[in-house]
């Protein structure tokens, strides 16, 4: 069976035409499948819509988050509650099209254990949007060395059961799912398509969720900023030795120490280099403290499935 899963935030136009591009996609290949919808604690009728899918259909599962927790803890939800011997993530946007799901079966069924679908061309995106998703993974590539990202991205998946299953053993708190994956290694192959442009409603991807998954990726992943702070304050404390040596040859030579102006100069820049600093270490202690709470990563406040009791 191939298990769907699509995190949804505020996509209650998109769902019911998501659900028969995908059932079409399905009638045509004949393979069993189910769809796992989690409802990021959206604040529209998401969850109203995820609801009436699932009683006209009962291989759809809905599950409602108890708040928005973003996109990597909705999917690691949907993961957990999958039951297929594969699960294909992808968004509820209809940017990534149900079409594209066969190729990626085709490749698993081809022993391939972690399929991606990478973007040749992003449709509708702006000039801002397409810059960063560039920049991140190119920083994913230099910093992460993961030198097989596609410079476009890829957040349109497949991951069979086994890789599922690793998964359950990571319980971080923080982190990108896909720096993961890539981290792990398995057997992992590539298909290509043109990411389409958003039919309704607005993308909940903001510039802050942006810069957390950066920041969160980094960090996770990557002693680069704990050993640049290493470096700056090397470099830092030899231009302090030399400019010392420039003072003291000075005062012996009878020259005047410069004035306040560079002295005021040289302490900003000191300043500013040291809140840096604390601000990383800051980071890395808050990840820190927030795994050493081993709180859960999600709570479920209401799922379509019928309890035991009913």
């Amino acid at each position: 069976m191939i298990s769907v899963i699509t995190p949804a935030f505020n996509e209650k136009d998109n769902l019911r035409l998501l659900y028969e591009r995908i059932h079409k996609v399905f009638s045509q290949i004949d393979e069993k499948f189910e769809w796992v919808i989690i409802d990021d604690h959206s604040n529209d009728l998401t969850y109203d819509v995820i609801k009436n899918i699932t009683q006209k259909d009962n291989r759809v599962r809905g599950y409602r988050l108890a708040k928005n927790y973003g996109a990597q803890i909705a999917i690691k939800a949907g993961l957990n509650l999958a039951l297929g011997d594969c699960a294909i993530v992808m968004a509820a946007d209809l940017q990534d099209p149900p079409e594209t799901i066969p190729k990626l079966i085709q490749k698993w069924k081809q022993s391939a254990q972690i399929v991606w679908a990478a973007r040749t061309f992003r449709e509708g995106e702006t000039i801002v949007t397409k810059g960063f998703s560039r920049f991140y993974y190119w920083l994913m590539k230099k910093i992460l060395n993961i030198n097989d990202l596609p410079s476009m991205g890829a957040d349109y998946f497949l991951l069979d059961r086994e890789i599922i299953e690793a998964l359950k053993l990571f319980q971080e708190s923080n982190g990108s799912i896909l720096s993961l994956l890539h981290w792990m290694g398995y057997r992992q192959t590539t298909i290509y398509y043109v990411k389409q442009e958003r039919k309704y409603g607005q993308s909940g991807w903001t510039f802050r969720k942006k810069m957390r998954l950066l920041i969160d990726s980094v960090l996770s992943f990557s002693h680069f900023p704990i050993r640049f702070m290493t470096y700056v304050g090397m470099w830092i404390a030899f231009i302090g030795f030399l400019y010392a040596c420039f003072v003291f040859n000075n005062a012996l030579s009878g020259v005047p120490i410069p004035g306040w102006s560079s002295l005021i100069i040289v302490i900003t820049l000191l300043g500013g280099f040291q809140l840096i600093m604390g601000g990383i270490i800051g980071e890395y202690l808050w990840r820190v403290l927030d795994e050493s709470r081993r709180r859960p990563q999600f709570l479920i406040e209401a799922t379509t499935e019928k309890s035991s009791i009913d």
